[in-house]
């Protein structure tokens, strides 16, 4: 069954208590409080967790203006083992190539998703096999599952019918979308064949159609909005 739209009111007033309404150890920082924000993961293994610098801030851009989320519009960058890692619970990480984490990051990991924590995950071509590899890792006994089309995600503010947006073509296969859930809520949602982060770019950097552009930004506001909502 379809998820119903969130009611614009409601999401207002579950943003605004974004910084303190996370479980076990994670909170806000004081000066974000009453405003989402993303932190890009940076991680080992030589992948380009740093790819598409525009993607981020175009999104939050979006989101701000878009729907009722008060967005702080800046990208924080952060790794496992910084001491203020806590205070980010959206995790956005990306890249091309590989992915590593030392034991003691899969510890932290597996933490911070225990306290509450949320990670979207964009394969932005190539870092499917090593992401995988470290996700068992994290949880050796839960699955990543292909989300089915009438999950809440796809249908929380914008409508997405068939999934996931295909926005580049990469192996040409079709777009999915992969989760990880936990004390049944949805910690890791990954993104596959689609290319969200290219998406979000500027228009010019990968020469996206408009309508593309814009579906990926949709999306993009359809996982955050989920993940407000959880």
């Amino acid at each position: 069954m379809y998820a119903k739209r969130i009611n614009a009111l409601h999401l207002l007033i579950i943003t605004l208590s974004f910084g303190v309404m996370m479980t076990g150890n994670l909170a806000g920082a004081d000066s974000r409080l009453g405003k989402f924000f993303i932190a890009r993961l940076k991680y080992d293994g030589g992948g380009d967790w740093y790819c598409d610098p525009s993607s981020l801030p175009n999104l939050l851009e979006f989101v701000a203006q878009n729907t009722p989320v008060v967005t702080d519009l800046k990208e924080y960058r952060v790794s496992v083992m910084d001491k203020e890692f806590f205070s980010y619970p959206y995790l956005y990480m990306t890249g091309h190539g590989n992915i590593r984490f030392s034991d003691e990051e899969i510890l932290r990991l597996r933490q911070y998703f225990n306290a509450g924590g949320f990670m979207h995950a964009d394969d932005n071509y190539g870092m499917d096999k090593s992401f995988q590899r470290e996700m068992k890792r994290i949880f050796p006994d839960n699955d990543l599952v292909e989300l089915p089309f009438d999950h809440a995600i796809y249908h929380c503010f914008y409508d997405f019918p068939s999934g996931l947006p295909k926005i580049h073509e990469h192996d040409n296969k079709p777009a999915q979308g992969f989760g990880i859930f936990h004390n049944n809520r949805l910690v890791v949602f990954y993104s596959y064949e689609s290319d969200l982060g290219d998406g979000w770019e500027d228009p010019e950097v990968h020469n996206d159609p408009p309508e593309k552009h814009e579906k990926a930004l949709q999306m993009g506001a359809n996982i955050i909005i989920y993940s407000l909502t959880q």
